[in-house]
């Protein structure tokens, strides 16, 4: 059944008492649910149906093929995960209840002490009695267990049947029997361990290992003389694990369940990776939150984000592993997609150095039909051994973000961007005189040159900006350098000579050495008056926004996952853009068009004046009047330079000869071009991680990890502009200094 679907909702009202949760008879309501339904509008429906106060209500209740177990429902996540739970089942027994305040969890550990001060901890039963002890190593820094006492509350339900609630061990128990005996067959011997050490858990024993390794694994009860065994081994001819040998019996003196106790890391690791399964997006929070309410577990977010990464790498695969596969997915998408580019090189120690991939659809789509421009950025990866991706991304007539290569480097450095360029110019392979948009720092301004030698180089006005806040920081109040970067922007984005020097002027009267910046930045490269390339109207580098996403929800992956997430949403997106532009049916795009018709509709206000050669006098309203020069598409207004679309003075003037204006747009701006761009699709790459297992590969290079290890802290992803970045600094009334107030000011008194 599809969650699209209605789900019938069975709801029974009654009460607890003693653990217990009584029915005996009275009203049932069906009640149709989807994911669309609200949690509070249907928690609002029971409370009228049964008479009971909204604000002390709560909801259970059984997962699909689990009689066992009440499940609560606290949140809209929790309504959510309990409509595509039972979505299959096409029916959910919803109970409500009347809450009563809760009791005081117990502990018998503050959560302040950590485990690294102590050797052992106790593993309790649930049901029996024992502890042993399992080492410190095993351990993650104050994981605490709060056994809730059962509620005390009496009262009746409506139904026949009599079903004991547990609290926070309810989910503990249902480890009881995940080991049932000899012949259990496992699909691995991962999850043989993981069956096993539930089983350890739910029943109360520590057990240690006599052989662990890819053939067998052999297991004895911890305690001294116990007789507990349990053999596993792999089917000959199959890839299952079957458990050959099992001695069930326990003569080793068990203790009775305590309130509190420390969970193992490989506990918690299972838990999660059961969750991580059907909800990948798993925040921390609701992590911690979800593990305390089910199984009573305490941990602080980092203690659920540090469990979450290990859970993660064993669902993704493991992070170092992926590097020894980058030779073979190298391969494969030269393989599956002829033409492309995809290479690496590691340094003298085999360890990762850098990677560059180019898919052939990216560069016939550049050289068909888009304009000769590029987009170089960074992004940081928040991956375990970080690294940074750098970018190349094309617009295409509308716009709209095209990929054209990217790498994955240890670090962005000169040498990296030398290397990164220099396989761009190879995969391109490019006649046209190139313009770049890209940051000025971190060794561009010397790479693009090295290696584009008639290329333009605009610097990006966003990372200009930021330099010049910062440089001008501890000299002006936050009021100032507002308007001296207002004044910045009106330098970069004048189209004439004039408008340029003035906004110039009105820097220098704020500050003379803010002048002297703006000059010593060398405005050429990134002033539109000034600017000699052609970048249409793109002044930031940061171009690629849809990128950066894809960035931010595949750069956590093993490196190979990464580039196969990004393989495949270029690819979706190259399929939907060639479905969206067979509806077109004007010359230009729909953007273009639509700024164009502005253009004529101006230009119909305007008169032209008897040509001198080439040369038109365009009079507009206000006495305004501009030159326009048809053989060279230019006016003196530079949108049309800027733009690739005439402005309405050139329209004006091509109305005047009777032609049409759509012959001066720029061919990259039209439906033909963008059609070409998107010509090529991207085909889909093999799994190289299951090729690996399959059959090995004999003659690849070895590539192992990059030394860096990620820091504590999530490098940010979000572009910031200066003007947002620039928050009110306090400035005191008393002596006028900034960053602190009249309260704390040290000046002294008069």
């Amino acid at each position: 059944m599809a969650t699209t679907n209605k789900l019938i909702a069975i709801c029974k009202s009654g009460t607890i008492k003693d653990g217990s949760l009584s029915c005996s008879g009275g009203d049932a309501f069906a009640i149709g649910i989807d994911l669309t339904t609200s949690m509070t509008d249907f928690k609002s429906e029971l409370a009228e149906n049964f008479g009971f106060d909204l604000d002390t209500m709560s909801l259970k209740y059984f997962l699909p093929g689990n009689k066992k177990t009440l499940i609560t429902i606290s949140k809209d996540k929790d309504f959510i995960r309990m409509v595509n739970f039972s979505a299959d089942a096409g029916t959910v027994e919803i109970f409500a209840i009347p809450d009563e305040p809760s009791p005081k969890t117990v502990s018998n550990m503050p959560a302040s002490r950590s485990s690294r001060t102590t050797k052992e901890v106790v593993v309790p039963a649930v049901n029996a009695p024992t502890g042993d002890v399992v080492e410190e190593e095993d351990m993650i820094d104050d994981f605490q267990i709060d056994l809730a006492m059962p509620d005390e509350t009496e009262t009746s339900l409506p139904c026949n049947f009599v079903l004991v609630e547990q609290k926070h061990h309810t989910a503990i128990q249902q480890w009881e029997n995940v080991i049932t005996g000899v012949d259990q067959r496992f699909n691995s011997f991962i999850e043989f361990r993981d069956a096993l050490h539930k089983f350890s858990v739910a029943h109360g024993f520590a057990y240690k290992y006599k052989k662990n390794d890819s053939h067998r694994v052999s297991v004895k009860c911890k305690a001294q003389g116990c007789p507990w065994r349990i053999t596993a081994s792999r089917l000959s001819t199959t890839q299952l694990i079957c458990i050959k040998k099992m001695n069930p019996r326990h003569t080793c003196e068990r203790a009775v369940i305590k309130p509190g106790y420390r969970a193992t890391r490989g506990w918690v690791r299972t838990i999660l990776k059961e969750k991580l399964k059907a909800f990948p997006d798993y925040k921390p929070k609701d992590i911690a939150e979800d593990i305390k309410k089910e199984y009573g577990i305490q941990l602080n977010y980092s203690q659920a984000w540090r469990a979450k990464e290990v859970a993660r790498e064993q669902l993704q695969g493991s992070y170092k592993e992926a590097y020894s596969q980058l030779p073979l997915i190298c391969e494969k998408i030269r393989e599956t997609n002829p033409g492309s580019i995809a290479t690496f090189m590691t340094k003298e120690d085999s360890s990762f150095h850098r990677l560059f991939v180019s898919f052939y659809a990216s560069i016939s789509g550049f050289k068909q039909g888009s304009r000769p421009l590029l987009f170089l950025d960074n992004a940081v990866l928040n991956s375990k051994y970080q690294g940074v991706m750098l970018i190349a991304t094309a617009p295409d007539a509308e716009d709209g973000v095209f990929p054209v290569a990217f790498s994955i480097v240890d670090a962005e450095t000169e040498e990296n961007w030398l290397w990164f360029l220099e396989q761009l110019k190879s995969a391109l392979s490019e006649s046209r005189r190139l313009t770049f948009v890209a940051d000025f720092q971190n060794g561009l301004k010397t790479a693009i040159p090295q290696v584009f030698e008639d290329a333009h180089h605009a610097y990006c006005l966003r990372q200009l900006a930021e330099k010049l806040n910062t440089d001008l920081k501890g000299q002006f109040s936050h009021e100032a350098r507002r308007y001296m970067l207002n004044d910045f922007y009106s330098v970069a984005y004048a189209t004439t000579p004039q408008g340029y020097y003035g906004a110039l002027e009105n820097i220098k009267s704020i500050s003379p050495d803010a002048y002297t910046w703006v000059i010593e930045s060398e405005p050429h490269h990134w002033a539109n008056a000034l600017f000699q390339g052609e970048r249409y109207n793109h002044m930031y580098s940061t171009f690629g926004l849809d990128f950066y996403s894809w960035v931010s929800e595949a750069h956590e992956f093993p490196i190979t996952q990464m580039i196969d997430e990004f393989r495949a949403k270029m690819m979706q997106s190259i399929y939907t853009r060639q479905v969206q532009s067979r509806e077109w049916v004007t010359a230009l795009t729909p953007c273009n068009e639509e700024k164009l018709q502005k253009e004529i509709e101006l230009a119909q206000s305007l008169t032209v004046s008897p040509p001198e050669g080439s040369l038109f006098q365009v009079n507009g309203l206000e006495s305004s009047v501009n030159i326009v020069d048809i053989d060279q598409c230019d006016c003196d207004c530079k949108i049309w330079r800027l733009t690739g679309l005439p402005c309405s003075h050139a329209v004006a003037v091509t109305a005047c000869l009777g032609k049409s204006a759509y012959q001066y747009c720029s061919k990259y701006l039209t439906v033909e071009s963008y059609r070409l761009m998107f010509a090529e699709s991207i085909q889909p790459v093999p799994n190289v991680e299951r090729m690996m297992l399959d059959e090995p590969y004999e003659g690849l290079v070895s590539v192992t990890p990059p030394p860096t290890r990620r820091t504590p802290g999530r490098p940010k992803m979000k572009r910031v502009e200066p003007l947002e970045m620039m928050k009110r600094q306090l400035q005191c009334s008393k002596c006028k200094g900034l960053g602190h107030n009249k309260k704390t000011c040290k000046a002294s008194d008069d």
